[in-house]
């Protein structure tokens, strides 16, 4: 029976993000089933599933990761051949949402992308949503199919646990990270300060002073997302310049990192930079680099969303 029931589901990796792909199935005592994303020479996307999924529940692991647009299609194609293919359902574990920033509109005539990219999942076939630490909660909104947004600020907090001391202080680079840092601050027991955030231009981020104590205070800087880096430079430059202790260390759960965003975090001294691999990364030198597992965060997910056909892997029980 245990048997029978796991193979009702499938679990496939995207091409973003194979690797956790693979970890996940490793959580779930399962294997990777085979599919092929294949690219014309024009461009064009397009997927063949290997193994038949008439009647199955399907899981794709893809993060919209850069290349952003790439990366969607990827699952749009994915997921249009489970429907042509009579699957039963269709789980997008996608930890990182690319479009997610766009949750409103910002000035007449532009679009709200997190609302369109909603529709086109439904359209094509997608049942539920997994993401991890959305940019913008208000994602959901935009969807009428079920959507989990779990976060990695547990596996976070305990990855940095040691290397902040009892005097240390979480710190929130702008006001849209003080929810989260003050969920850091619970974790580990510690107070929050915020960086008040003046963008100059999209690369180009200025501080306008700290709410909080941080003078002789180690910091923890944390936030959903690091994309150019400037944001994260800019905080630390902050709490520095207020006295605070060095090293500065960062948390984020997705390692965009566009452009020259290594060089900038490189140059303003971080002590260590701890991301998830919601995102496909290579650690880095410099800044020191640790890279730390959603894959538990994410198999628990799957296996609480299909409980009757997932049951724990043997091995979690031991041999007796």
């Amino acid at each position: 029976m245990e048997s029978a029931s796991r193979e009702d589901v499938l679990l496939f990796a995207g091409p973003a993000n194979p690797v956790l792909a693979r970890a996940i199935a490793g959580e779930l005592g399962m294997d990777v089933a085979a599919c092929d994303f294949a690219r014309f020479p024009d461009g064009e996307i397009s997927a063949r599933i290997e193994p038949s999924v008439r009647g199955r529940h399907v899981v794709l692991v893809q993060p919209t990761a850069p290349p952003v647009n790439d990366h969607l299609m990827s699952l749009l194609a994915f997921t249009d051949a489970c429907r042509r293919s009579a699957a039963a359902s269709v789980t997008a574990v996608v930890p990182y949402f690319g479009y997610a920033r766009s949750d409103r509109r910002q000035g007449l005539r532009v679009p709200v992308m997190g609302s369109l990219v909603a529709q086109l999942m439904e359209s094509a076939g997608v049942d539920h949503v997994v993401t991890v630490d959305v940019h913008a909660p208000q994602l959901e909104g935009f969807f009428r199919i079920a959507v989990d947004n779990l976060t990695a600020a547990p596996t976070l907090a305990d990855a940095v646990r040691d290397r902040i001391g009892p005097n240390g202080v979480v710190v929130a680079p702008d006001l849209g990270a003080a929810r989260l840092a003050t969920t850091y601050g619970r974790l580990l027991g510690l107070p929050v300060a915020v960086v008040h955030k003046l963008r100059r231009s999209a690369t180009e981020v200025t501080s306008a002073g700290i709410t909080g104590d941080v003078a002789g205070r180690q910091c923890l800087i944390v936030d959903d997302m690091i994309t150019t880096g400037g944001t994260v430079e800019s905080a630390v430059r902050a709490v520095l310049a207020a006295r605070a202790e060095p090293p500065v260390v960062v948390a984020a759960t997705h390692g965009v990192l566009t452009g020259d965003a290594w060089e900038r975090l490189a140059r303003v001294g971080i002590g260590e930079l701890v991301l998830t691999d919601s995102i496909a990364i290579e650690a880095r030198h410099r800044p020191p680099t640790r890279v730390v597992s959603i894959a538990p965060l994410l198999a628990d997910a799957i296996r609480r969303t299909s409980a009757e056909r997932i049951p724990e892997p043997a091995h979690l029980f031991g041999s007796g």
